[in-house]
């Protein structure tokens, strides 16, 4: 008996559901992190962290998987991040363009000012800290993965590429992948006296109310000149009365991942592979290509994109067919 067009395209379509890989699974879960207590700022040390999880983890009850942490950029939250694309949807499908399986862990780093830049400050909280190690233990404790470097790879986007590069250079021994996607603030940071003076005097309100500038400054001096004697910011400016502190600004300049792989060689060295991208029309571009200059310099392998596009506009895509593919490529999916 001959079947109608209509029915032969259900039956397509029937078989192509039953053919295609369940579903992931979203968890949003809360981490507390112990380095994150009695921060100046008043950061709750219970973070939310959502973990996605693959097809075959509520079935395959043995396995066991590599994770990706990927890392949000300043001003956004995990959830609004997880939104963006959505994460989900560009998860799903690079599992089944790559055919493997593996976790993903998106950490909220979002503070008073905006954004942790993932560093440790007793203003902030410790969040390098909790990112590369409580974290890090939390999942492993409580998920089934392939606890071991080989198997664990760190990206992230802008402020979260930022996060990635130095992370990935002071914990080699918990990250063996890293993708930077956008990353800012990677250059030390210029400021003049005359940009610095119109920080300074600032009420908090007026900071929360202010452009992205006035917001970053104060983000940056927070995670990185912490000061306990000084509220209500329990921070140190670039300038003070005016004119260049040089302390403060050498702290900012020490936090500056061009400026550190001069002193991570061997950490960079050890990774099993470096990604590093930014768009041509990127107001970042110029410190990502200081960057790829600079592991050029020290002979880091590494892939380097200068692609078509502005800081975000293609973040979604790329995450699904440049970024997630390269940790299919790169990670261990073997507990051996």
């Amino acid at each position: 008996m001959k079947l109608n067009k209509w029915v032969r395209a259900a039956l397509a379509v029937l078989a192509m559901l039953s053919a295609a890989p369940g579903l992931a699974r979203v968890e949003k879960i809360s981490v507390h992190g112990q380095s994150l207590e009695g921060n100046t700022e008043g950061n709750s040390a219970d973070r939310a962290v959502y973990v996605l999880l693959p097809p075959s983890y509520d079935k395959a009850k043995a396995r066991r998987y590599p994770v990706i942490y990927v890392l949000h950029g300043y001003q956004m939250t995990a959830e609004q991040f997880v939104g963006w694309g959505p994460l989900e949807q560009r998860y799903e499908a690079a599992m089944a363009a790559t055919g493997r399986e593996f976790i993903l862990v998106v950490p909220d780093s979002f503070t008073k000012q905006g954004g942790s830049m993932y560093s440790d400050s007793i203003t902030v909280g410790a969040f390098e800290t909790f990112t590369a190690k409580e974290l890090v233990a939390y999942v492993d404790g409580h998920y089934r993965t392939i606890a071991r470097r080989e198997s664990r790879g760190l990206a992230g986007h802008s402020m979260g590429g930022y996060g990635t590069l130095r992370l990935g250079m002071k914990h080699p021994e918990v990250y063996s992948a890293l993708y930077a996607m956008n990353p800012c603030c990677l250059n030390p940071r210029a400021i003049t006296a005359e940009e610095g003076r119109k920080y300074e005097g600032l009420t908090p309100e007026q900071v929360a109310k202010g452009d992205f500038g006035t917001r970053a400054n104060y983000a940056v001096a927070a995670a990185w000149s912490p000061d306990p004697s000084k509220p209500p910011f329990y921070a140190d400016l670039a300038t003070s009365g005016g004119q260049i502190d040089p302390l403060v600004v050498a702290k900012w300049h020490a936090n500056a991942p061009v400026a550190m792989v001069a002193q991570y060689v061997p950490a960079l060295r050890s990774m099993t592979a470096i990604g590093l991208d930014t768009g041509d029309k990127d107001f970042v571009r110029a410190d990502d290509e200081a960057m790829h200059a600079e592991l050029q310099r020290f002979h880091i392998a590494h892939d380097w994109e200068l692609f078509e596009g502005d800081h975000g506009n293609r973040f979604a895509e790329r995450l699904e067919k440049v970024t997630l593919p390269f940790f299919a490529k790169h990670l261990a999916f073997s507990t051996k």
